[in-house]
């Protein structure tokens, strides 16, 4: 009951004209304060997350290297902020035609926002901790897959640092 109850809540808020404003304008907050501090960006950011353009801000890391997931990881341990990446590790694959791997156009980080859950100064110090990554970018050095389920690998993939 309480978890239908939840869901009648936030679809009677997420029609509110008010409430939509809110969330689309802590979004755009976000962005621009990363745009402030160097961090590329997805514009214009939408309702939900802001997108870092990983590939864009580490491009010294190879997309075989993960550039997506070196900065989700240096997100979470320079802040305990979590990210996801949404790139090659969730996206390339192999080419059964030429066994070449096929890289997505883009390297991500998502950072979602759900409703209700972060204030102003949670924001802040997302824009403080990628200010620091930032700055210190060129010490990422991207990973290597080491154990990986053929589908699906973003889920349960286990990691080493290059």
């Amino acid at each position: 009951g309480r978890d239908l109850e939840a869901l009648a809540v936030g679809l009677r808020e997420g029609l509110r004209e008010d409430d939509l404003a809110y969330r689309v304008g802590r979004t755009a907050y976000l962005a621009e304060g990363l745009l402030s501090v160097g961090v590329p960006v997805i514009e214009p950011p939408g309702g939900h997350a802001v997108y870092i353009d990983a590939g864009g801000m580490l491009p010294h890391i190879p997309r075989e290297a993960f550039p997506g997931q070196s900065l989700s990881v240096a997100l979470y341990i320079e802040g305990g902020i979590r990210g996801v990446e949404l790139g090659s590790v969730a996206f390339a694959h192999t080419d059964p035609a030429t066994g070449e791997t096929r890289y997505p156009p883009l390297e991500l980080v998502r950072l979602a926002l759900p409703r209700r859950v972060y204030t102003r100064a949670h924001m802040d110090l997302v824009v403080e901790t990628l200010g620091r990554i930032a700055a210190e970018k060129q010490h990422l050095r991207g990973f290597r897959i080491v154990q990986a389920a053929q589908l699906l690998r973003h889920f349960t993939a286990c990691f080493e640092p290059l």
